[in-house]
């Protein structure tokens, strides 16, 4: 149903509504063409940069900082952040590798600042960052805005695991905002899961007079569980740390409202922008790599073409990014 919402439709109650409007004289659906968001109004200026946008998509090619810098204060309903995680993955135009741990929570540190300026008052904002380096992020922004929830996002292993160490199985997200006084988004009916006591084993809860089942369905806790983008799977895009679906549908059905803005400074793969449109949110995707940029204008469907190439998927079963983090000699 939300296709037809997105079409124009009035859905009531997972039911299409047809009025007699809805049909022409041929008996056909006729439908209302989407209002365009007006992105441009969101930057300060004529923008510096090279973009395509559709009436609920933009895909930027540019430095996230640059972009983010003349973008106006206080205008995004929610950010998801996904930037390199300073572990040496080949991104093609570039590798992430900092010379120095320093180095990197410095850089991080300023495009943290900048999202933070451009996020609404009562807007949300989802880090991601590897193990090693979130807690250096987490004081910081613990210290200078307001730390909502902290995240194990939990995976499945893909059978190679060190013999040395017990493996990484899980990447943390922060999920915080501008301080604690804010109000902030969160449609907790929009993500209920399966709640096993009430729905699996039928359990009684006799604290409650009379005594009631369980509830089937609850709040997710701080531990999700998602499978990693495998090869096989239909939203596979050829990115080397492509985020699923599930994760991002998760966060923006929380943490924002048809309508709203969702901004993604490190884009990738697109998906945040992907899922945040088919849910009928208006999505930004910021990316320099020319490959993903032309990734999130055909995943968004801003153009099947651009600049007279055709965009097509084609799936490549293996990247050149390297998995392990190289641990210096001690």
């Amino acid at each position: 149903m939300d296709n037809y919402k997105q079409l124009g439709f009035k859905v009531m109650n997972n039911t299409m509504i047809i009025n007699s409007d809805d049909i022409d004289k041929e008996g056909c659906f006729q439908k209302e063409e989407p209002i365009p968001f007006d992105f441009n109004n969101l930057f300060n200026s004529q923008n510096m940069f090279e973009e395509i946008h559709n009436y609920n998509s933009m895909a930027i090619l540019g430095d996230c900082i640059e972009v983010l810098k003349q973008i106006k204060s206080n205008s995004v309903h929610l950010i998801f952040v996904d930037p390199p995680y300073n572990i040496g993955k080949d991104f093609g135009n570039n590798i992430d590798k900092w010379d120095t741990v320093e180095e990197y929570i410095s850089w991080c540190k300023e495009w943290i600042d900048e999202c933070v300026r451009i996020l609404k008052d009562d807007g949300t904002i989802y880090l991601m960052t590897s193990t090693q380096h979130m807690p250096y992020l987490d004081v910081y922004i613990s210290e200078k805005y307001n730390v909502l929830c902290r995240i194990v996002w939990i995976y499945d292993s893909s059978g190679v695991q060190s013999k040395k160490i017990f493996g990484s199985l899980y990447e943390p997200i922060l999920m915080f905002n501008k301080s604690s006084k804010s109000k902030y988004t969160f449609n907790y009916e929009d993500i209920l899961v399966e709640a096993k006591t009430g729905a699996k084993r039928k359990l009684i809860d006799y604290r409650k007079n009379p005594p009631q089942p369980y509830n089937t369905q609850k709040v997710p806790g701080n531990v999700w569980e998602f499978n990693r983008v495998r090869f096989r799977m239909e939203e596979y895009e050829n990115h080397p740390t492509q985020k699923p679906e599930a994760l991002l549908e998760r966060i923006i059905k929380a943490s924002s409202n048809e309508g709203d803005i969702v901004l993604d400074p490190f884009s990738g793969s697109f998906t945040t922008s992907a899922v945040a449109t088919k849910l009928g949110r208006n999505a930004i995707g910021i990316d320099m790599n020319d490959e993903f940029f032309e990734m999130g204008i055909r995943r968004t469907g801003i153009a099947t073409e651009y600049k007279g190439k055709a965009l097509v998927k084609e799936k490549v079963r293996k990247t050149n990014a390297k998995s392990k983090y190289i641990r210096e000699d001690k």
